[in-house]
């Protein structure tokens, strides 16, 4: 019996030790991995290894290029006139409560070196209204800059300091930009000193963000931050392409839409400045607006591209050169026009006294009409209508009540006093008329391109109108004239 139990226990130790080695011999055979020990390093393709290494190459050689901007900005606030009073000088009689309160705010942002000899780009609104402008190099040396002239309408400022050899960046042609095109931002986000971040260009062109009065915007996804304005936006050559200027944003930091100023605009703003202190823009004298497919419907368009002629200033450029209300710039000097904002950067960069060609649709005609540039006058700007007018007696369109338009009420509009046309008293919330974007205040002095000198014409051209048209409204907003379409019900 015990000889069993022993023959047993044999053969069942002699097999635990057949299957241990079966399933080593199996293990290396098969070339399974053990579970443990160093990991063998991935095979990384050789194209992902060279291009990590070209990102940092890029950002090794435009950072030195890279500075830290701080603004000292001091506040100052006068005390109440209720310390004037005697009263106060029984409580405390060697307090000075006259002498005003004041502190300092503190700022950061972001520039780029264009030149060895201490030129420096930014934003305006880092330096703007500040006390003291701080540049910090990449080498942590300090400068103090001065500002030699600076640009609200574009947001771009150029400050120098008293310094050389200073390492710069290159600039890039930004009018070539790509969509899809990788991009690197460098800057001060949040006091992070040179601060790299890595997108595409998600768009070009963008303009109407409501940043600037001058946009032409490139768009990015790269992280932008609050510190990031003034900083360079560079393609993969390493090359100046834009300015980070802004980002669109709910929640005060970076959301993934960030907008730069294209380089070709800051070049032309930088050599402005740079050779007068300020900059000087062409100026054609027309109000122009987008031509939306509603309104080239109106017109007998069928490419809804270009920039369409809302009104003419008396003794501009435009109407020496005999352009006229309802034109439709579809090219400026052989370049295609796609929207307004485009129009608008182009005459702004011409030069005052040069020549240009426009080519201009009216109706079914194509026109090339030369005109001569002059300077933007100083004095142009769009006033806001600032009237309560009773209500309508009779309303005629879905939506909108009006009532004639008086020299009383043209001079509380900011009018001429023999501007014709009918005055809207009542827009109703919701009707077709508010989501075309009318106010109450506006001024319709045409529709569908028949002039209205008052209420008379107003109702006489409005019976004629039939249930689904589309009408054309001719608009004056405080002196700024442009055309909406709009649906009566």
């Amino acid at each position: 019996m015990k000889n069993k139990i022993v023959i047993i226990i044999s053969v069942l130790l002699i097999g635990i030790f057949l299957g241990g080695v079966s399933f080593y011999l199996l293990d290396e055979l098969t070339g399974r991995k053990k579970a443990y020990g160093p990991s063998t390093p991935p095979n990384v393709p050789r194209q992902i290894v060279e291009t990590s290494k070209a990102f940092t190459e890029i950002a090794g050689a435009v950072s030195p290029a890279v500075v830290n901007i701080s603004t000292t900005k001091v506040v100052r606030r006068d005390s109440s006139p209720l310390f004037d009073d005697p009263f106060f000088d029984f409580f405390n009689p060697f307090r000075d409560f006259k002498a005003p309160k004041k502190w300092k705010e503190q700022s950061l942002g972001s520039g780029v070196i264009v030149s060895p000899d201490g030129y420096i780009i930014t934003n305006n609104h880092v330096i703007e209204q500040a006390d003291e402008i701080r540049v910090i190099l990449f080498d942590k040396r300090s400068f103090k800059a001065r500002i030699i002239g600076a640009d609200p309408k574009t947001d771009v400022a150029l400050v120098k300091i008293d310094a050389g050899s200073l390492p710069t960046v290159r600039w890039g042609d930004s009018d070539k930009l790509q969509v899809g095109e990788f991009v690197l931002a460098i800057g001060n986000p949040f006091g992070l000193s040179h601060t790299v971040t890595m997108g595409i260009i998600s768009a070009v062109g963008r303009a109407n963000v409501g940043i600037a009065d001058y946009e032409d915007f490139i768009q990015t996804d790269a992280a932008i931050n609050p510190g990031n304005s003034g900083g360079p936006l560079v393609n993969i050559r390493g090359e100046l392409i834009g300015i980070n200027t802004a980002i669109f944003s709910k929640s005060g930091g970076y959301q993934g839409i960030g907008f730069a100023v294209p380089s070709n605009m800051v070049r032309l703003v930088m050599d402005q400045l740079q050779q007068k202190g300020k900059v000087t823009r062409g100026w054609l004298g027309v109000t122009i607006q987008e031509l939306t497919p509603e309104l080239a419907q109106k017109f007998g368009i069928r490419n809804a591209k270009g920039a369409l002629v809302g009104d003419i200033s008396k003794g501009s450029p435009a109407e020496r050169a005999g352009l006229r209300r309802g034109d439709v710039i579809i090219e400026f000097n052989g370049k295609k026009i796609t929207d307004p904002g485009h129009l608008r950067n182009m005459v702004s960069q011409a030069k005052a006294g040069s020549q240009i060609s426009l080519l201009v649709l009216r109706g079914d005609k194509e026109l090339r009409i030369p005109v001569v540039i002059a300077e933007l006058p100083k004095d142009i700007a769009e006033s806001a209508p600032g009237v309560s007018p009773e209500e309508a007696p009779s309303e005629v369109l879905s939506g909108l009540s009006v009532m004639e338009l008086t020299r009383e009420i043209a001079r509380q509009l900011g009018l001429r006093k023999d501007e014709k046309g009918v005055v809207i008293a009542r827009v109703e919330p919701g009707s077709g008329a508010d989501e075309a974007g009318i106010r109450k205040g506006d001024i319709i002095q045409e529709i569908d391109r028949k002039k209205i000198e008052g209420l008379t014409d107003y109702t006489r051209i409005v019976s004629g109108i039939k249930p689904g048209d589309t009408v054309l409204l001719f608009i004056n907003r405080g002196g700024r004239k442009f055309y909406v379409t709009l649906r009566p019900s």
